[in-house]
Formats: C-alpha cells, structure tokens, sequence
C-alpha cells in the first residue's frame, strides 16, 4: 500500500468559503428571479390576496429546496462553508420556510373567503375537503410548523438529539406532500411546459442532492473502504483512541481537522452515530479518532473489539488547511479540541505556534505526542494550565505569547466558552476574520 504524501497547498488568494458562498447566493437569487418571472407569466388574477398567496407559496417551494440543498452534506459545499455554517443556515432558512408557508395559507384562504362571505376556519374547511391536493397541504404546514417549533432554542435544548433528529425526519414527509400539492394546483407550476419542466427538474435537483450526500455516497464509501478497529489504545482514564484500517484508505478525501460520523456495528452501538474528529492526519493506511468519556455511549468504545466493523459518514468539515491564507499558523486548543488540531499539526507546514488550554497537566490529552511533533516541525508549544478565570488568553497574555498573531491563520477549536473568548481576543488584537477559523460539529437534520 503507498504511502499518501500530504503537500500544503499555498494559501489562496481567493478563499474557497467565498466562492462557495457566493455559488449559494447567486443559485438562490437566479431561481427566484426565475419564479417571479413564471409567476407573472401566469398572470396576476382578479384577487390581489390570492396573487400574494400564490407567490408566497411559490417562494416557499424554493426554500423548501434550498433547505433540502443545505442538508445534503454535499462533499464540495460541506469543505468549504462547512457543516456548522450550512446548519446555520439550514436553521434560518427553515424559519424563513415556515414564515412564508404560513403567508401563503393566509393569503390564499383570505382570497377565497372575502368573495364568499365565508370565516377564515369555514373556508379553511372548504377548501380542504374539497380541492385537490389542498389538505396535503395542511397536513405538510402542520409539520413545518411542529418542527420549527421543536427547533427553536429553548425547545431544542430540552430534546435529546435523538428525539429531535426523529421528528425532523418528517421534514421529508412535508416536502413530498407540498410538492403534490403544487402538482396539483399551482397554477404557475401547469402554465407552461417550461415552468412544469423548471420545477422538476429543481425538485429533482434537490432531492437527487440528498439522496446522493446522505445515502449513496457513504453506503458507497463504506462497500469500498471496509474499516474495522484495528486497536483500541487507553490515552487516560477518560480518554481513548480509536485506529481504524480498511482498503484503499489513500483514496478516501479526509483531511486532517475533519471529523466523521462513526457507527461502530455491535449489537448494542450500531445504530448510534458520533462524531468524533481525526486525531492524527489521514496517512492513507490509518484512520485515528480520540474521544473523551461523555457518557455511557462514549465509555463503551474503550471495550470495542478488534475486527469490530465500522460505518463511516463523511469525511466533513471546512476545519482544514484548504481555507489557509497565510504562511505562519496559531493553532489554539482545549480540552479534547485538541483533537483535530493536533492532526492539523501534523500536516502544516511553515513556523507554526500551537497553545494548550487545559484545567491541569493531567487534562493534557496527547501530550507526549504533541511535544515531539512540535520538536520535528520546528513549531513552539505552550501548554496553559489553571481555571478559566482568570483569562489567561486575554489579549495582553496571547499577543506576549504570540507577537506576530495578526500575520498568521488561527485555527480554534475548544468548548464554547473557550472558543468564544479566544475569537473576542482575536478581534481585539485586530486579527483579520478571513484568517480566524473555527468549526462547531452541528448536524441538521
């Protein structure tokens, strides 16, 4: 098997986030231009309440397959933006959806009432059960509109993810009821043969980007790559990692500072999913993943067999070398973020200052290793110990430690708190955003 050589790519002018999100930008705007130019094609009526209603719901087809777009973990979108922006995203435009949905039902309902002297709710009625297609749009409304309340904050951090990934799923249900009910009586969609082919094909485009991005590219992946555990190593009393081989693992796309989605297949694991990032850079032999007993689910992987079977989601995340700008790096870790910037370590090249932030020196999750990396990169390595009051990566401390911190790309990657006053500091000592990087594991949907 050959050995893969990881060669760093010069920092890029053009940053691939920015293409990629422009790429986004301008797709969603050229296909609203396109159903506002459908829309009038097919004219406005005689009721001005119906004509917004149509509209609304027109531009609620649209963002119903951007969301789908969002969540598609599309390999070339996810390494670029990455997952934890696209979630964002997802989020937002998922309110957006609901929103827009709900005006198009008011809109249209008022439309029809007005004329026949009809309640809301009476007209509601009517038109439900005796329209075509109409009560399948109730029932896909009725979800949107149990979702987005199950994904607002306050209810999102009272669900367990499981709980809340089960409900999301009926996301796909929703879509499938609104886009019959658009078959059946949007106007605009049976105007003409080209607005009929135009929302085929992007419904088409749509659910061909999540049927590809979820199902058949990891089920793919996996036939190929066939990992299994091939030893299970004890870091500390909390921690262990994980080595997994399998064929062909020069071939799989995985960069140091991506994380995956990993099922192993027991009888009592295989139907949880973790992600969890590479702890060492893809070397095309070796996959290596480092975790820290957060729970029962976690605790059990120190007790996973060798030859244990795995399935692999991903690789994902724009936590990468790919998004580089400069020469000279800061990398800035806590805790067991330590993870997937000891991979990035591995694989960058130029002067390189990484910083540990840990509680005590027993916190320190592979530091042995960490030490000689540094020495054999010629890279300096500052390890803080001590509580997290008081700061002690507050501006004055990080530019004393790091002087020339404004002329390096910064990677970050820690607990929230941590993270977020890293990035405050960051601002403070005027480090350009383009520079900073950091990366949440957020999954939607």
């Amino acid at each position: 098997m050959t050995t893969v050589e990881r060669v760093q790519p010069p920092p890029t002018a053009v940053r691939p986030k920015v293409v990629a999100r422009a790429g986004l930008y301008a797709v969603l705007a050229a296909n609203a231009g396109v159903v506002t130019a459908f829309f009038f094609q097919a004219g406005l009526g005689s009721s001005t309440l119906i004509a917004i209603g149509r509209l609304a719901g027109l531009y609620g087809a649209l963002l119903m397959a951007f969301q789908l777009l969002l969540v598609a973990r599309l390999p070339w979108l996810d390494h670029r933006i990455g997952m934890d922006r696209l979630t964002s995203w997802h989020r937002w435009v998922g309110f957006g959806l609901l929103w827009t949905l709900l005006s198009h039902a008011v809109f249209i309902i008022l439309g029809y009432a007005r004329p026949a002297s009809m309640s809301f709710m009476e007209e509601l009625v009517e038109l439900a059960t005796t329209v075509e297609g109409v009560l399948r749009a109730v029932v896909a409304l009725a979800l949107i509109i149990v979702i987005g309340a199950v994904s607002a904050r306050f209810a999102r951090r009272r669900l367990a993810y499981e709980t809340w990934h089960f409900i999301h799923l009926y996301t796909y249900v929703a879509v499938v009821l609104a886009f019959t009910h658009q078959v059946a009586v949007g106007t605009t969609f049976t105007t003409s043969s080209a607005a009929t082919a135009y929302w085929w094909v992007l419904w088409g485009a749509a659910l061909g980007s999540v049927f590809l991005g979820r199902l058949v590219l990891p089920v793919w992946r996996n036939l190929r790559h066939q990992l299994r555990v091939s030893a299970v190593v004890p870091e500390s009393d909390d921690v262990v990692s994980i080595h997994i081989t399998g064929r062909d693992l020069d071939r799989l796309p995985a960069r140091a500072g991506q994380f995956f989605l990993w099922r192993f297949l027991t009888k009592d694991r295989w139907w949880q999913a973790n992600p969890f990032s590479l702890s060492a850079a893809p070397d095309g032999h070796t996959l290596r993943l480092t975790a820290k007993t957060a729970g029962d689910g976690t605790a059990a992987l120190r007790h996973l067999r060798v030859g244990t079977r795995v399935f692999a989601e991903g690789p994902y995340g724009a936590f990468t070398t790919l998004h580089r700008t400069r020469p000279d790096t800061l990398l800035v870790a806590g805790g067991v973020g330590i993870t997937p910037i000891r991979a990035l370590l591995e694989e960058l090249y130029g002067h390189g200052v990484l910083i540990y932030r840990v509680a005590t020196d027993r916190d320190a999750v592979l530091l042995d290793e960490l030490r000689k990396l540094a020495a054999a990169k010629g890279a300096e390595l500052h390890v803080i110990t001590g509580p997290a009051t008081p700061d002690k990566l507050a501006p004055r401390e990080l530019a004393r430690l790091v002087p020339d911190v404004a002329d390096r790309d910064v990677f970050v990657c820690g607990p929230p708190g941590m993270t977020g006053a890293v990035l405050r500091t960051l601002r403070d000592l005027g480090v350009p955003k383009q520079q900073i990087h950091a990366e949440r594991f957020s999954l939607a949907g």
